[in-house]
């Protein structure tokens, strides 16, 4: 492992404060991170990225340590990029690489379209962007992540956590994964973190209205999927599509949505191959 020490800091942003770390040498690579996962939850990951890169990992606003003034103030996938610019220039004064995953990605769009100058190239593994879909298939995703919305107002986290798996194509009990990875039980910081993400940022994404054409034409993106990924996934069809419409190829990582979870180390080794060599086709 590279990991070694992290510097743990915090940024003032608009109604909060974010809490970032940072690790390991050279260039600049933030890493957004999917769902409830907050600072600490790509550890594996970022243990394997920090020998090639200084890598940045941040709590989103209202996760652990990421403080909102108003705890009871909806949220945005925009201002979400606007935190995250904000982690950027508190580290370098140079644009940086990011590794979006989910709705790290969506938040990586965001940032792309509002602030390109901070960002040099993004890989989007499969961004939950309902915007990217066709008509039909942004119907169902819509339906899907209502369900899920209303499962959790309706019997808790538990049951909706189900229904957030089911629809992201992930089995919690049968998930072929590299040994060593680390376990994240349901603590209270965790559980703390899923009631946020499930009855803030859903609907949030449910509200997004970010589409590619919005997308600066010289973006340097990297569209991917899980090459284990349900191929009707709406998160493994958004990423599809944003591949189409910047007329490139989804590069294909290990494992399925949560690959980077569950095969750290052979992702990470896809991370730094294609940001070595660029999106294919460009």
């Amino acid at each position: 492992m590279y990991y070694g020490e992290v510097m743990q800091n915090t940024v003032d942003v608009d109604g909060a404060r974010i809490h970032y770390q940072v690790a390991g040498d050279g260039p600049v690579l933030l890493v957004g991170q999917s769902g409830e996962g907050d600072a600490d939850r790509t550890v594996d990951l970022a243990d394997h990225l920090s020998g090639h890169f200084t890598v940045v990992t941040w709590d989103r606003r209202g996760l652990s340590r990421s403080v909102c003034d108003d705890p009871g103030a909806p949220v945005s996938i925009r201002q979400h990029a606007a935190d995250a610019a904000a982690v950027v220039r508190a580290v370098t004064d140079r644009p940086a690489a990011m590794l979006g995953l989910s709705l790290g990605a969506a938040i990586g769009l965001h940032l792309l379209t509002s602030d390109p100058q901070i960002v040099a190239d993004l890989v989007a593994h499969e961004p939950i962007a309902l915007g990217f879909l066709d008509p039909a298939d942004a119907a169902r995703a819509g339906r899907e992540l209502g369900e899920v919305i209303a499962t959790h107002r309706g019997a808790g986290w538990r049951a909706a956590a189900g229904k957030v798996a089911a629809v992201l194509g992930i089995d919690p009990r049968d998930q072929d994964t590299e040994p060593g990875v680390t376990d994240f039980p349901f603590d209270d910081r965790r559980v703390a973190n899923f009631e946020f993400f499930l009855g803030r940022d859903l609907p949030a994404v449910l509200r997004d209205d970010l589409v590619p054409g919005d997308l600066p034409a010289g973006a340097r993106i990297i569209p991917a999927v899980g090459e284990t990924s349900p191929r009707d996934g709406f998160d493994y069809l958004a990423a599809v599509r944003l591949a189409e419409h910047r007329r490139v190829r989804a590069e294909h990582f290990p494992g399925g949505h949560n690959g980077n979870l569950t095969h750290p180390r052979a992702f990470a080794k896809q991370v730094v191959e294609v940001l070595r060599t660029g999106c294919s086709g460009r």
